[in-house]
């Protein structure tokens, strides 16, 4: 197993969840201290406060990565005589960095709303608000049938071929290939001067375009021949990614059980709701924090109901204009992350070899106390 210091660590986690997920403006990546230390042990959290550094202290970890941003707005001072200064200040003085994942993980694939559209165990889930789109590409190679295998696998190493839940996604056809190797040549098969016919085998793998330059060099360094034979082709399909998730319950519910089924499955001791409490519900959307901007939206999708949390009284009663249902169960449900970020994290760096251990924060962020 490999040391590793906080960058390779968040570079790791960008692959996964990159910064331009994050909608405009949104105070994300390094808050506070530098990445060049070598980690052995990150904090995983909700929420940084002062009890969260504590605890990072005590733990031994010299990086916290955060869903929500502490520094969200900008600072006026930082006076050590108060909390956050003196957060600030412990981790300072402790070599303890901050990094934040805000909306880039509510967007994420596996991130804050997948998380919780597969604890309220929705099916056939798609995107609520589509917010970021990337263009897709068809690559075809030419390889002999003898190194086929391993461009293959090469490719679905690099990321190509990846298509929803399926990963190493191709397709294959053989035929000739013609060729005649010039006088400088150094060729795999044939000789200078002669023509070579060769039976060899067509890969197609779609792949986005971020990856194109990763899934070429891959391709290129597992490939036998001199001059390799391929094309990409831009497809009129795109990767879509964005905020919420829209999905099926397994069976249809009143408004009243679906709202405590949401307390159970979130855990939480209350959920304020809108709408008939008699009414079924199916379509359920779910956006993690403050939603009320989508509910247009999640009705747009057809959404029964709508699980997202700070509803307002006025957004609340448009909700009921509109026919939406809403079950309100906070923002703090969004701790969900805590064990779906250590988990993919740590499933990435073993992966990779990396010697660095994922801690989930026990500290309880949730300000309210219901009575």
């Amino acid at each position: 197993m490999k040391k590793v210091n906080g960058h390779e660590i968040i570079q790791l986690f960008e692959e996964w969840s990159p910064k331009k997920f994050a909608v405009e403006d949104d105070p994300i990546g390094l808050q506070v201290g530098k990445l060049n230390e070598e980690i052995d042990k990150v904090l995983v959290t909700l929420d940084v406060n002062e009890r969260v550094v504590d605890e990072a202290i005590e733990k031994g970890a010299k990086l916290i990565i955060a869903h929500h941003p502490p520094i969200f707005r900008k600072l006026k001072h930082i006076r050590t005589d108060l909390p956050q200064g003196r957060m600030f200040e412990k981790c300072i003085k402790h070599d303890i960095a901050i990094y934040a994942a805000h909306t880039n993980l509510d967007v994420a694939p596996g991130g804050v709303n997948d998380l919780l559209a597969e604890q309220l165990e929705l099916e056939q889930c798609e995107i609520m608000e589509v917010t970021h789109s990337e263009p897709l590409y068809k690559l075809a190679v030419f390889s002999p049938v003898s190194h086929a295998e391993k461009v293959r696998k090469a490719l679905a190493e690099a990321g190509a071929g990846a298509i929803g839940d399926y990963s190493g996604c191709s397709f294959s056809s053989v035929g000739t290939g013609r060729f005649t190797p010039g006088a400088h040549s150094d060729p795999y098969i044939g000789k200078q001067g002669e023509e070579e016919a060769v039976e060899e085998e067509r890969i197609e793998v779609v792949l986005p375009h971020s990856i194109q330059n990763k899934v070429l060099k891959a391709m290129l360094n597992a490939h036998p021949y001199e001059e390799v034979a391929y094309d990409f082709f831009q497809l009129l399909r795109t990767n879509d990614f964005g905020l919420g998730r829209v999905g099926k319950l397994k069976e249809e519910m009143s408004l009243q059980e679906f709202a405590e089924y949401v307390k159970i499955r979130l855990s939480v001791p209350a959920v304020r709701v809108v709408g008939e409490l008699e009414k079924n519900v199916r379509k359920v959307a779910v956006l993690g924090g403050d939603g009320n901007k989508y509910i247009h939206a999640a009705k747009r999708k057809g959404a029964d109901v709508f699980v997202t949390g700070d509803l307002y009284y006025h957004v609340a009663h448009d909700a009921l204009d509109i026919g939406l249902s809403v079950v309100d169960p906070g923002h703090n449900i969004e701790k969900i992350m805590i064990l779906g970020v250590s988990r993919k994290m740590d499933e990435l760096c073993k992966k990779h070899g990396f010697e660095v251990e994922f801690l989930h924060s026990e500290v309880i962020t949730e300000p309210f106390t219901f009575i």
